[in-house]
């Protein structure tokens, strides 16, 4: 979740450029043609944890949460292109409603904008509030005049976290945790391009020991639909059953639960299992699928190593997980993977230090690259420069101040025009502000990474 440090700055929107070229050394010595141009998008208010999702015709749109006040901002840009600050669409849905709790993105192959946040339902005087789930629905990524020609709704208002997005044509799926009572993962479908919406079933009941261990016990990763099959999956990391349930949150199994009729029924499959107590939860794990090929891609972090798996029938079974990062990436974090046409790029934050609660670790974003499922990778940098100094806690709401500035994920996404990348991660060492003890603190920002 997006929870924020709150200082004295007011929101107002300081869009700023900064651009650099970065390249990096291939394992082995020899230098990676990959490049990337870096663009901060600077705001008086802060950001962290930005999303990116890339349409047909190469339209971006770029989301992160807002560090001091609430809501989620969006910019939108052709790929490549300046991005353009749009505003935040999740303030206001109903009155007294605020946003920018957790927030994802999706431009479906229809060309409409689908988006996706945590809202909090406050109860006046503000004394209790519980989260809700938005669905903002825009034709042809329409967010002219702050999102006035969107549809914006509150598709959930019970108790809900960590919220996803995918689509298959007019097809849209919204996934979310239910952080009230169970923590199962539950589904909405819309089958109108995201206009109107249908709770259908839970990916985790009903599947004895393998889904068994999962209530009260799994961190959701996103839902991604399969053009080729018309197959809709969602990953999460489980601890396991009977052992270690309800006693702590080192989830040591990764499952990828698939549904071939539009969510109605699920079935799952284990796709790495490590001993007890392993947390392979650091922070959420990822999934992509190949819409050429229908191939899919889980990836997960240990805290040390990034590890990849892939699944050439459709999540059935999966081939054993590899090592992704390489020195001096010696320690990541923060996983996320994206393919496209055979090519499968794999984001994390990464360091020399040999823990991520290092007070003295230095951080930098990378991109390990593959073309044969993981037999080899080129990583190469992504950052100018150290985005983050110090402890990564990848404990939630329960870190300590300051070792969570970058809070939970950053995306990559691939251009279907031109099969290059698109990056978006968190910078903390950009800007400051005061907060409202008079302590000076980092002000987190996103920062768009463009692969050359």
């Amino acid at each position: 979740m997006g929870y924020k440090l709150i200082g004295v700055i007011g929101f107002a929107v300081a869009f700023s450029l900064l651009v650099s070229s970065v390249s990096a050394a291939r394992p082995g010595g020899t230098t990676s043609t990959i490049t990337f141009s870096n663009s901060a998008l600077l705001l008086n208010s802060g950001s962290s944890e930005p999303a990116v999702t890339i349409g047909p015709d190469g339209t971006t749109v770029f989301t992160s949460l807002s560090w001091i006040t609430f809501g989620t901002n969006v910019w939108k840009t052709s790929f490549g292109g300046s991005p353009a600050y749009q505003g935040i669409p999740d303030n206001g849905i109903v009155s007294g409603q605020l946003g920018g709790e957790d927030a994802d993105a999706d431009i479906g192959s229809t060309g409409t904008l689908h988006l996706t946040s945590l809202v909090a339902l406050i109860n006046p005087p503000f004394t209790a509030a519980r989260l809700g789930v938005s669905a903002i629905t825009c034709r042809n990524a329409d967010t002219s005049n702050n999102f006035a020609n969107c549809k914006a709704q509150i598709i959930d208002t019970t108790q809900a976290d960590r919220q996803w997005i995918t689509s298959d044509g007019a097809t849209v799926y919204i996934s979310y945790h239910d952080s009230g009572s169970s923590t199962l993962i539950h589904v909405q479908r819309s089958d109108d391009d995201g206009f109107t919406w249908t709770r259908v079933s839970d990916p985790i009941p009903g599947h004895d020991g393998l889904t068994g261990m999962s209530t009260f016990n799994n961190d959701q990763g996103p839902i991604v639909a399969d053009p080729t099959t018309h197959s809709v999956f969602v990953v999460y990391a489980a601890g396991q059953g009977g052992l270690q349930k309800g006693t702590n949150a080192n989830f040591n199994n990764i499952v990828v639960s698939r549904s071939t009729d539009k969510g109605l029924t699920w079935t799952p499959s284990l796709v790495y299992h490590a001993p007890v107590n392993t947390a392979l939860n650091n922070v959420f794990p990822a999934l992509a699928v190949d819409p050429a090929n229908g191939k899919l891609y889980a990836a997960w972090s240990d805290a040390h190593t990034v590890w990849l798996a892939a699944s050439s029938d459709h999540g059935s079974s999966w081939s054993p997980a590899v090592t992704v990062n390489t020195s001096p990436a010696t320690t990541a974090v923060f996983p996320w993977v994206a393919a496209f046409a055979g090519k499968v790029d794999v984001v994390y934050y990464g360091t020399t230090a040999t823990s991520k609660d290092d007070p003295t670790a230095v951080w930098n974003t990378y991109m390990a690259q593959t073309t044969d499922d993981g037999s080899h990778f080129v990583q190469t940098a992504v950052s100018a420069h150290a985005n983050h100094v110090g402890v990564i806690c990848t404990f939630g709401t329960g870190c300590a101040r300051g070792t969570r500035n970058l809070l939970d994920l950053f995306e990559v996404a691939i251009n279907p025009q031109s099969g290059k990348a698109a990056i978006i991660f968190t910078d903390d060492t950009l800007t400051t502000y005061t907060r409202s003890d008079g302590t000076v603190a980092p002000l987190p920002q996103v920062v768009v990474a463009w692969e050359s």
